[in-house]
């Protein structure tokens, strides 16, 4: 009997040890299948945004706002690989294909477009009023049709606009080229950007009592053979931030040169391809200021709540290599305060 009492006593204990064990386990497996379900919500929860780019052209104004604009999201918390995803898009100058870019981003359903330059952000209000645009390098968006006003655009659209005082430019060329009777512009005349600056400059130069001659194209194509029919009846040259013009600096530079127009160039880029001088922005801190907006609106904000704005702080440029080449005297107040840089002669 006790060896009986004995055996159901240690069988009874296995029983419960073994139970036992198996609670262990079945809680441990409860615990790792929640640590994993915890894991698999926190990726699920961070999304990345998508941001389409719409750059009309490729040059060194353009490609610096580029750089900018992506450096002020980072600054805000968006950096690619992390939390977003840039889908960069270049329209070779082609009006066709910005649009195109612009129908497809639509069609991909991105958060966001980026349009660099008058012609790509049309092209991309034209294709939505619903995602939300931020644009840069763009002269007048009320004039280009996408604002209403520079405070509040009533529209899906905000950004930093390239626009420059021509006073100021004309201020700068006249001190150092002061006998100018006829100033000559060329410009892309199928280019609304352009188009508002012409008319700045013929309001400006009128004051001045300088005649303007305006010498449009259409395409790169046409700049040799108009500019050089024109440069016999000017006394210096005027390259409004033009996107066309912007991508043929080397030539516009190089027969300017050759007859001894002086150039002035609305963008620092053109000055180390033979203009003379600028007095303008910095694309890169332009793109960046349009970053910090288009954090705000990943960020929640509406782009019509966000004020379109100008950059106040003005760079004068020289090229010294031009100033020798042509004979120029570079004022003391001006000479001390410019950045200077070569190339462009021959």
């Amino acid at each position: 009997m006790v060896g009986k009492k004995k055996l159901v006593l240690i069988l009874s204990g296995l029983l419960v040890m073994t139970g036992l064990m198996s609670c262990s386990n079945t809680n441990m497996e409860e615990k790792e299948g929640s640590t994993t379900e915890s894991s698999e919500n926190v990726e699920s929860d961070g999304k990345t945004y998508t941001i389409g780019i719409n750059q009309l052209v490729q040059h060194d104004a353009l490609d610096a706002s580029r750089q900018g604009f992506i450096e002020g999201l980072k600054e805000k918390g968006f950096e690619e690989g992390k939390n977003l995803k840039i889908d960069y898009q270049n329209a070779q100058g082609d009006m066709a294909i910005a649009k195109t870019i612009s129908d497809q981003f639509v069609t991909s359903k991105v958060d966001m477009i980026f349009a660099i330059a008058t012609s790509s952000l049309q092209a991309s209000y034209n294709a939505t009023k619903d995602i939300p645009i931020v644009f840069t390098a763009v002269t007048d968006p009320i004039d280009a049709g996408v604002a209403n006003s520079w405070e509040s655009s009533g529209t899906n659209v905000t950004g930093t606009s390239d626009m420059v005082s021509m006073e100021e430019q004309l201020d700068l060329l006249t001190e150092l080229v002061p006998d100018i009777k006829t100033l000559g512009v060329i410009y892309n005349s199928s280019e609304a950007n352009s188009l508002a600056q012409v008319q700045e400059l013929k309001k400006e130069a009128e004051k001045r009592n300088i005649d303007i001659k305006e010498i449009s194209v259409t395409t790169v194509n046409e700049i040799n053979q108009n500019l050089s029919a024109a440069l016999g009846s000017i006394d210096a040259l005027y390259a409004p931030t033009d996107n066309t013009v912007a991508s043929a600096y080397d030539l516009v530079g190089n027969l300017c040169i050759n007859k001894n127009i002086p150039i002035l160039c609305g963008e620092e880029a053109g000055v180390s391809k033979g203009g003379l001088c600028s007095i303008g922005i910095d694309y890169f801190k332009l793109g960046k200021e349009a970053g910090y907006k288009a954090a705000e609106i990943l960020n929640g904000k509406a782009p019509s709540d966000i004020e379109i704005s100008t950059l106040s702080d003005m760079s004068i440029t020289i090229n010294t290599d031009v100033v020798e080449k042509l004979n120029i005297t570079v004022p003391d107040d001006i000479n001390s305060k410019a950045t200077k840089v070569t190339g462009g002669v021959n």
